[in-house]
């Protein structure tokens, strides 16, 4: 084993490893020593996000999406171990290209099961908060039941795929002995994400960095928990070397809730912004019709009992961290 905890192998792959976790998963793979294979195709990754490490000998970047990668079985067969990030991120584009979204997650997740099966490679299928739907409970655990919103709402789409993907890569457990392991990934955030696509960290960052208003969507009440990205890489190099996790769903994140209009507050503050804060229906950001949920809080406990590892990370230092005032 090598001081990671990724299994010793010619390398580990790493799909979307240009992206936000990707990128920050590859860096720290790298720096100790791993070498790594990255497939991306920049629709929103960015070569940008790999610049500390793009002169790394034992970095191997392939620019193509999953589905179109000729050589991919054979990428697969010397893989290590497979951390699976590629997917359709953000609010926005969920909203925006629900076939898209539908269509990216369920593909490339069924081609890299079926990649990884012929070898028993071991695999790693991050997953989303958002398949707990609308639940209203306190914080939400792995055993949970779901309630998902109606089709009608293009919203939904995302968390649905989400859950195909989960249910695909447990029957491959299931039924051909992979070793897969599913993460649900809660609101990460941290250096080098963009709020292009939604995300209300950065893009709270980035309007009081520029002295312009954050707009903060319905009556702000909403809660979320956040967590450093340094966090998650953490987990998921975790989840990867704990032999019991296979077969398994844990969710990441941290526990620290937050109102998103009390974000807002603390980000004017800790950047000592003059911005103010403009209340904007839902109606008015996304269609008519939108949902939301009002609380989305991870209980960790699993992750902790299987790994020893628990996010810690306390919200300012994520605050400062992500608007680069460390």
């Amino acid at each position: 084993m090598t001081p990671s905890g990724v299994p010793d192998a010619p390398h580990t792959l790493i799909t979307g490893g240009a992206g936000f976790i990707g990128s920050h998963l590859a860096e720290r793979l790298l720096g100790q020593g791993e070498r790594v294979v990255v497939i991306d195709d920049f629709s929103t990754g960015s070569r940008e996000n790999l610049a500390s490490v793009a002169d790394d000998p034992n970095l191997t970047v392939i620019e193509t999406t999953v589905t179109g990668c000729e050589s991919l079985d054979s990428i697969v067969a010397d893989s290590g171990y497979v951390f699976h990030l590629a997917a359709v991120v953000g609010v926005d584009l969920v909203v925006q290209s629900p076939i898209r979204t539908i269509e990216t997650n369920l593909k490339s997740t069924e081609i890299m099961l079926e990649a990884a099966a012929p070898n028993c490679t071991p695999l790693l299928l991050p997953s989303s908060s958002e398949v707990y739907g609308k639940s209203s409970r306190e914080g939400f655990s792995e055993t949970d039941d779901l309630l998902i919103g109606p089709p009608t709402l293009g919203r939904w789409s995302y968390a649905c795929s989400k859950l195909m993907d989960e249910f695909l890569a447990l029957a491959f457990h299931a039924e051909r002995q992979l070793p897969v392991t599913v993460a649900r990934i809660f609101n990460t955030v941290g250096p080098r994400q963009t709020g292009r696509y939604g995300m209300v960290l950065p893009r709270f960052v980035e309007a009081a960095k520029a002295g312009e208003p954050l707009r903060v969507f319905g009556d702000g009440q909403q809660s979320r928990c956040f967590c450093h990205v340094s966090d998650t890489v953490e987990a998921l190099l975790h989840l990867a070397k704990c032999d019991r996790a296979p077969g398994g769903v844990f969710n990441i994140g941290g526990t620290e809730e937050v109102s998103i209009l009390n974000l807002a507050k603390r980000v004017i503050e800790l950047t000592m912004s003059t911005s103010k804060i403009e209340l904007v229906p839902y109606a008015e950001a996304y269609d008519s019709g939108f949902e939301d949920m009002q609380r989305r809080k991870p209980v960790v406990d699993k992750l902790e009992a299987f790994t020893g590892f628990r996010p810690a990370t306390p919200l300012d230092e994520i605050v400062r961290s992500t608007a680069d005032l460390a």
